[in-house]
């Protein structure tokens, strides 16, 4: 075994500990920003451009596949080059692409600019992860994923009503302007404030078929990948969530637009809440062992959220509560998934959190386009969709811990928990 180049005096504490965690916080919160923010305005942009909201969603669907494509991409820039550079050219496209939408004259333009902002948003999603992998063990890195949960989980309680502000008072433009913005001003906060965490001896620099190598042995690993289906279905449901929740509670159950903002920021309470329990939990308890337990409270909301939809008992509470623990668990399945499949990958971190996070992407696409594609004017196709995420990373989740029944006792455990030994893999020859 080797052990990795790091040591107690590199990981951050204190004041520095809590900075990076709000500087990786809003980072990643810009991805759900650029979305949630942009949600009231599809109609007015459609009205203003003479076209349908058909058309206008395929703005949000690009924003989708750039979000899961340029993953792929800044995964093995970051490996290759650090974390800073690949933040830098991130936040550069993002702002260039948020200054198109401001200007685009026409709804192509648009979904053309959209895709380039979503290229560049994705950066501060894939970096984050490999700067926490790069500085913590597996057990840090739990604490320090919730903690970026508290940040992030804001941006769905504080974007829709950003959103509605800017467009009422601004026009839909604004929104835009305020993205770049954004992008700006983390740009120089990432150039400022955030050091980099992978230094040049640790940089793996790989030819193109060395890192499609990679990529194949991790998704050849059944543990790694193990992981990423269990937080990538919880991800899928809380996408379709978000993709279908205004048709169900406001089309359905006749919630107004005011007080379906307020559930869905008691939704996005409950996730944050969670997050910070984990945290806690994290100080004492295994990441395996909460994150097996927790999917049993996912798996019974799932199923009560069907049932419910199926048989009509309860009404909008039926759907309400269920669905309330389902967001919420996501607080607690999200950090630990996440540390686990990323524990035993340090060399590879990058490339490893862009897996995952193209996964988990092209899930949430697939579940609401599935919404859409079974919408029957029922509130069924929504709780199928959501409910079978959450059954569908039970069972994931399921398959690995019997698989992995007797491998507590076996070489490479330490890895996994600890992340400062790594087991020999394909992804680390001369482990």
């Amino acid at each position: 075994m080797i052990r990795e180049m790091r040591t107690d005096a590199d990981v951050p504490s204190g004041a520095a500990y809590y900075g990076l965690a709000v500087i990786l916080g809003a980072l990643t919160g810009m991805g759900p920003l650029a979305i949630d923010t942009y949600l009231p305005a599809m109609p007015t942009i459609a009205r203003e451009f003479a076209t349908s909201m058909a058309t206008v969603q395929i703005s949000l669907s690009v924003y989708f596949i750039g979000i899961a494509l340029g993953q792929a991409l800044y995964g093995p820039l970051s490996d290759r080059v650090g974390r800073k550079p690949a933040l830098y050219l991130g936040l550069l496209l993002f702002v260039a692409g948020s200054l198109g939408c401001a200007l685009a004259p026409g709804v192509r333009p648009l979904i053309a600019f959209r895709f380039v902002q979503a290229l560049g948003g994705c950066a501060p999603l894939v970096v984050p992860r490999a700067v926490v992998r790069d500085l913590f063990d597996a057990r840090g890195s739990v604490r320090m994923l919730s903690v970026l949960m508290l940040v992030m989980g804001l941006a769905p309680i504080l974007s829709p009503l950003l959103g509605g502000q800017l467009l009422i008072h601004l026009g839909w433009r604004s929104i835009f302007w305020v993205h770049a913005s954004i992008g700006a001003a983390l740009l120089i906060t990432v150039f400022l404030f955030l050091r980099e965490s992978l230094p040049a001896d640790r940089r793996v620099r790989q030819p193109i078929s060395a890192v499609l190598a990679t990529y194949s042995a991790l998704l050849h690993d059944r543990t790694y990948m193990g992981y990423v289906l269990s937080g990538g279905f919880t991800f899928g449901g809380l996408l379709a969530y978000i993709s279908g929740s205004a048709f169900v509670f406001i089309e359905l159950f006749h919630v107004t637009p005011q007080r379906f903002g307020f559930y869905f920021g008691a939704n996005a309470v409950g996730l944050i809440a969670c997050s910070q329990i984990n945290r806690a939990l994290a100080r004492t308890h295994d990441a395996r062992t909460i994150l097996h337990r927790v999917l049993y409270v996912t798996l019974l909301s799932s199923v009560l959220l069907v049932v419910n939809a199926y048989t009509g008992v309860g009404g909008f509470a039926g759907i309400l509560v269920p669905l309330f623990f389902f967001i919420a668990m996501h607080g607690l399945v999200s950090p630990n998934s996440t540390a686990l499949a990323m524990a035993p990958h340090g060399r590879v971190a990058g490339t490893a959190s862009a897996l995952m996070g193209t996964v988990q992407f092209i899930f949430g696409a697939t579940a609401g386009a599935l919404i859409g594609a079974f919408a029957n004017g029922t509130a069924m196709p929504f709780a199928g969709v959501v409910g079978g995420c959450g059954v569908l990373a039970f069972l994931v989740n399921a398959g690995i811990r019997y698989r992995e029944s007797g491998f507590s006792a076996g070489p490479g455990i330490r890895s996994r928990e600890s992340g400062r030994e790594e087991a020999p893999s394909a992804l680390n020859p001369n482990a």
